[in-house]
């Protein structure tokens, strides 16, 4: 048997176009509000009747393909649940019951459903689904197909799932196209947006394929693309839908526009910039900030073939960390989390290795209205009052703020002062060795999902060394990486734990004791505190955006009191590079790159860039 698998997937043909006013909606019953869209923190921005989003070239060419990278590789094309590594792009295949705008915070417009039906109790949400949606393989969308998809990803997807929709009590189909979502309460103001999120799957497809297991083979959708081949492990391609049922809804309009989207697997992001740079990779969102600054001189950038540009976002940054595991006993005591803390050297790795290119995160809301900031007051100090007792002093006397160097490399304020509480914690040096009271030494492993982290970790590494802790870095490729965070298997790794501009439901999954023990959750460091939990659901139970902003500074500064994770930094701009054959939109959402949603091949350039390219 060959290694590789070649498959290529037939397109469906000769689909009609979507009617997209086929049949008039219902009628609206007594005390129930029907709306194009669902917003959470302000009116929508556009009216029902917008005929395409504000950032998109509504006039945007079809046509022409783009490689992409990846990093690692892929066993599988179900993303929705636990085993297998899911390959890139998946979400090209679906379509959601609402369309996020990355121009508006927390607002979504009608997509797959039609309208959107509210009781003024906010007690259930209802969804009209489109007459006309279809599966590529041209049967309906149906209300059954929101029902089943709902409960396999609550029963059998990943454990973010459940946190997600803990508070839907039920789903119910009220005819082949209108679909129910009850909710536990009304307090819970996120959850229509959420179940509205949800991409919807083909039952009739997956009727005799067991959802719990990795896929690979090409799943039915109704979304703009489809799998058209793929080698597993090394590289699929996504081919658009040219009779695509939703091409002409304002929420589609203008976006999709490449024929072909091709991501190609590379085993770390070195090789992958040197197939950018021999013109193999279209475009690549630079995360490492020493290549930024040096690895980007090449002859196609002076030659005005390859594009750069750094792009300013409004986007919270949350936080990146290296988290430390509490389920392990080396690191429950708090005073060990922050010693670990003082002799990272954010100002000497910002100097050295990241050419000035970052900000230290000092909130697990960084970039956003929700950071804690000042000392607690007015109905912040209200939400914290009730758990006093049980908090760090610290959250009540003073503003968190990371420790600081002179960025010499000499960090002896902050090497003295972890000695200091690792004595008052148990450990002492022995030998040059820190160990406990039973003669144990400290010795802790730094889980990597690739190379490039290691010039950060070994550093780190060097500063544990002088306050006689033993750390090693351990390096393994992306399929085992997943498969040891989804155990909790590590001492201490890398977590991004994001935010959006309406913290909610996803807390859960973060930082409470349900999920500190449940297998491939997102609560990497373990957090398990009951004064955690009770602030998370505040949070979510959050009637207003005032309240939400007090309720989320105070759990941001319990969290950061308590110094669960060594935070590290941020950056608030994308920095891109493309070749010149690509077209794109005045301007970007606020909130996101509008890549490759937004963008096309623009066919002057391409043939300019290919004339040049042979010529040169």
């Amino acid at each position: 048997m060959q290694r590789r698998h070649l498959i290529a997937a037939g397109l469906a043909v000769g689909l009609p176009p979507l009617p997209l006013a086929a049949q008039p909606a219902p009628p609206v019953a007594a005390g129930v509000t029907r709306s194009h869209a669902l917003t959470l923190l302000a009116p929508p921005a556009l009216p029902a009747d917008f005929t395409h989003f504000p950032w998109v070239n509504p006039a945007a060419p079809k046509g022409g393909e783009i490689s992409l990278t990846a990093i690692g590789a892929f066993d599988s094309f179900n993303q929705f649940i636990l085993r297998g590594t899911a390959a890139v792009g998946l979400g090209l295949l679906y379509d959601t019951l609402l369309q996020e705008n990355p121009d508006e915070a927390s607002v979504e417009y009608s997509h797959l459903a039609e309208y959107v039906d509210q009781p003024e109790d906010r007690m259930w949400v209802a969804f009209g689904l489109r007459d006309g949606a279809r599966w590529h393989d041209g049967r309906p969308i149906t209300s059954e197909d929101v029902v089943w998809t709902f409960n396999q990803l609550r029963q059998h997807g990943r454990p973010g799932f459940r946190a997600y929709y803990a508070d839907v009590t039920d789903v119910v189909a009220e005819g082949p196209r209108r679909v129910v979502f009850r909710f536990r309460n009304a307090e819970n103001r996120e959850l229509a947006l959420i179940v509205g999120q949800l991409s919807i799957l083909p039952k009739h497809w997956w009727e005799g394929r067991d959802f719990t297991r990795p896929l690979l083979e090409p799943p039915l959708g109704s979304g703009p693309y489809r799998i058209e081949r793929f080698e597993a492990g090394r590289g699929v391609t996504y081919r658009r839908v040219a009779d695509y049922w939703g091409r002409d809804l304002p929420t589609k309009k203008g976006t999709d526009n490449f024929d072909a989207i091709r991501y190609d697997y590379y085993r770390d992001a070195t090789v992958a910039l040197e197939a950018f740079k021999a013109g193999q990779i279209d475009f690549r969102t630079e995360n490492i900030a020493r290549d930024w600054a040096t690895a980007y001189d090449f002859p196609a950038v002076r030659r005005g073939w390859v594009k750069l540009e750094e792009l300013r976002h409004e986007l919270p940054t949350g936080m990146q960390a290296f988290a430390m595991n509490l389920r392990r006993p080396l690191f429950q005591d708090k005073r060990v989390r922050q010693a670990l803390g003082l002799v990272f050297d954010f100002e000497w790795m910002n100097a050295n290795l990241f050419y000035g290119a970052y900000a230290r995160t000092d909130s697990y809301f960084s970039n956003s209205d929700f950071a804690a900031r000042d000392l607690p007051a007015g109905a912040e100090l209200a939400v914290l009052e009730p758990f006093r007792d049980r908090l760090p002093p610290e959250v009540f006397s003073q503003v968190f703020r990371n420790p600081t160097t002179d960025g010499s490399g000499s960090n002896r304020d902050g090497t003295r002062a972890a000695l200091a509480l690792l004595r008052e914690a148990g450990w002492t040096i022995r030998d040059r060795r820190l160990v406990n009271s039973e003669g144990r030494r400290f010795e802790l492993e730094i889980l990597l999902n690739g190379p490039s982290f290691e010039r950060i970790a070994l550093p780190y590494v060097q500063a544990l060394a002088r306050i006689g802790i033993e750390a090693r870095v351990r390096t393994v490729d992306p399929a085992q990486y997943q498969v040891r965070t989804d155990a909790f298997d590590y001492d201490i790794t890398v977590d991004v734990i994001p935010q959006s501009n309406s913290p909610g439901n996803e807390q859960r999954d973060f930082f409470t004791c349900a999920k500190a023990q449940e297998t491939g959750s997102q609560n990497i460091a373990g957090i398990c505190d009951p004064v955690v939990d009770a602030l998370v659901d505040l949070v979510i139970a959050s009637p207003d955006l005032e309240t939400l902003q007090s309720r989320t500074r105070a759990l941001d500064r319990v969290l950061l009191w308590n110094h669960y994770v060594i935070p590290q930094w941020h950056s608030r701009t994308f920095r891109i590079a493309w070749w010149n054959r690509l077209g794109r939109p005045e301007r970007n959402p606020k909130f996101g790159l509008g890549f490759p949603t937004s963008w096309w091949v623009d066919a002057a350039l391409d043939r300019a860039l290919a004339e040049a390219r042979r010529a040169g």
